[in-house]
């Protein structure tokens, strides 16, 4: 179900905004510093959301837009030739910072802390090992059910659906459930990695 099977078409898509990047004197790590600070907007929307679902709304649009310069911030680092091991660890830390502020955001305006907690570790856990599949000689594993670009997809349309939808069938919020979807998808998803980097180095 990974959304990075189509990373290409996304490439193909953001060189109007690389070459308007260029022209402003962006720099990679100062785009990766402000699509975190979109994430932080994002998870105080989600959390006002408990009270005023309209907020969610607010909050799926900084996703989408986190989610757009996490994109770019790598897209121009090739076009200006500066993509460098000190840019991949900087974007990948905020990122990770990113993935708990939505995450925590989306659990404490509902005050499922425990579910938030299955589902943060669920998420960190699937990024991880993606990782640390390189750090062992392996190449970086974005494979499994829940990739980060799926994770945000996720996000900014439960976040749009939860604005006007307040309850399931089941009687959970939609947010709620992505955070069940996290939490389980999630962990899966790190197994996964994890045996494909085990069997790759046995």
């Amino acid at each position: 179900m990974t959304l990075d099977q189509f990373r290409h078409v996304a490439d193909r898509m953001l060189d109007p905004f690389v070459s308007l990047s260029t022209r402003l004197g962006l720099t990679p790590d100062s785009v990766s510093v402000v699509a975190f600070v979109l994430a932080g907007g994002a998870g105080g929307a989600f959390y006002l959301g408990g009270d005023e679902p309209l907020w969610y709304l607010a909050g799926a649009v900084l996703v989408f837009l986190n989610g757009w310069l996490d994109l770019l911030d790598g897209a121009l680092a090739r076009e200006l030739g500066t993509d460098s091991k000190a840019g991949d660890l900087l974007d990948h830390v905020l990122d990770r910072y990113a993935d708990i502020v939505v995450i925590s955001g989306l659990a404490a305006g509902l005050g499922r802390y425990a579910l938030g907690l299955a589902a943060v570790t669920g998420v960190l856990m699937t990024s991880y090992l993606g990782t640390q599949a390189q750090a062992v000689g392996l190449d970086r594993v974005y494979g499994g059910l829940l990739g980060r670009a799926d994770r945000l997809a996720l996000i900014g349309v439960t976040g749009a659906l939860a604005a006007f939808v307040t309850a399931t069938p089941a009687g959970l919020s939609v947010v709620a459930w992505l955070l069940v979807v996290f939490a389980v998808v999630g962990h899966f998803t790190a197994l996964q990695r994890f045996y494909y980097s085990w069997r790759a180095l046995a």
